[in-house]
C-alpha cells in the first residue's frame, strides 16, 4: 500500500479491531469526520487521543500509527474538496443493505460525538441550515431501519446517505471557515 493510495472501510475497521477501539470502521471515520467539522484539529496527538477513544491495545503498532495519520490527512482533504469528492467511509455496495444502513447510522452518531469534542463553544453560532444538518443527522443517529422492497430500501440509503455526505460538506465549510486554516499551506 502506498501512502496515496485511498485507506479502504475493511482496512480500517482491521486497525480499529487491532487497537480494541470501541468503534468500527464507519463509527471511527464518522468521529474524526464530526471532529474536523466542528472545528477540531489533530495537532501533535493522535488521533484516538484527539476523539478521546478509549483503546484496550498497549501501544499502536507502527503501521496502525501511519494508518491513522494517514486517515486523518485523506479525511481533512476529502473534506476541503472543491469538487465535493467527500465519501462517509461505509462497507462496500455489495455488502447486505441492512449491514450498510447500520454502518451510516454508526458514522452519523460518530460524527455527532466527534463534532461535540471538535469545538462545541462556536456551535451556538451555526447558521440555521447547520443547525438543521445536524438536527436531522441526530435524527438518523437514532433510526433504526425497517426493511421491505429491496429496490426501493436501496434508493432510500443513497438519498440518505447523499444527504449525510453533503451535509458533513457544508458543516466542515461552514465551521472550518469560522476557524480559518488549519495549516500554513497554500492550495
Amino acid at each position: 500500500m502506498t501512502a496515496n493510495e485511498l485507506i479502504g472501510y475493511d482496512e480500517l475497521d482491521a486497525a480499529a479491531a487491532r487497537l480494541q477501539l470501541a468503534e468500527d470502521a464507519s463509527g471511527l471515520h464518522g468521529s474524526l469526520c464530526g471532529f474536523l467539522a466542528g472545528g477540531g484539529r489533530i495537532g501533535k496527538q493522535s488521533l484516538v487521543e484527539a476523539l478521546h477513544m478509549d483503546a484496550e491495545a498497549a501501544t499502536p503498532s507502527a503501521g496502525d500509527k501511519a494508518l491513522l495519520e494517514r486517515l486523518v490527512k485523506q479525511t481533512e482533504s476529502e473534506l476541503a474538496d472543491p469538487e465535493l469528492g467527500f465519501e462517509p467511509l461505509m462497507p462496500a455496495d455489495d455488502r447486505p443493505l441492512a449491514e450498510r444502513a447500520d454502518a451510516l447510522v454508526d458514522w452519523c452518531r460518530g460524527f455527532l460525538g466527534g463534532f461535540g469534542l471538535g469545538g462545541a463553544q462556536t456551535h451556538g453560532k451555526l447558521s440555521d441550515e447547520a443547525q438543521e444538518i445536524l438536527k436531522d443527522l441526530g435524527a438518523i443517529a437514532a433510526s433504526s431501519f425497517e426493511f421491505g422492497d429491496e429496490a426501493e430500501d436501496e434508493d432510500a440509503l443513497i438519498e440518505v446517505h447523499e444527504f449525510v455526505r453533503m451535509g458533513a460538506m457544508l458543516l466542515f465549510a461552514e465551521c472550518s471557515n469560522r476557524h480559518g486554516p488549519s495549516s500554513d499551506t497554500v492550495h
